[in-house]
């Protein structure tokens, strides 16, 4: 497992971290029930807090991605692809709901939202 850490994303590192755990898993480079790095071992390598690993994995076993066994370790939970696609369109439906509401107070029609859209995808 690999996570970059990014000083100039303006989320914190607990977020940048899980944000990279969860697409490792949806994308399938994290296989369910591998046994993922101890809290520790993440922060030492990361060089950044226990705390804050500690905080990354809490996030994730809160919605469903992870699960621990005492003594033994975190690790990949069953995929239920549904819930997490699910999870994820609200994600970006609220983020699209407030790219259309900056774009209203830049005077911006749907239509050149659209147009945006497009051009940053083919990038």
């Amino acid at each position: 497992m690999q996570l970059i850490i990014s000083n100039a994303d303006d989320r914190p590192i607990y977020e940048q971290i899980c944000q990279q755990i969860k697409s490792q898993i949806l994308s399938g480079e994290l296989q369910p029930g591998q046994l993922l790095p101890s809290i520790r071992a993440l922060a030492k390598d990361l060089r950044i807090s226990v705390i804050t690993t500690k905080r990354a994995y809490d996030e994730l076993e809160k919605e469903g991605y992870l699960y621990t066994v005492a003594g033994k370790g975190c690790y990949v939970a069953e995929k239920n692809n549904q819930i997490l696609r699910e999870t994820q369109l609200v994600q970006l439906e609220r983020h699209l709901q407030e790219a259309l509401r900056l774009a209203a107070t830049c005077g911006l029609a749907t239509e050149d939202v659209m147009d945006l859209i497009r051009m940053l995808e083919k990038e």
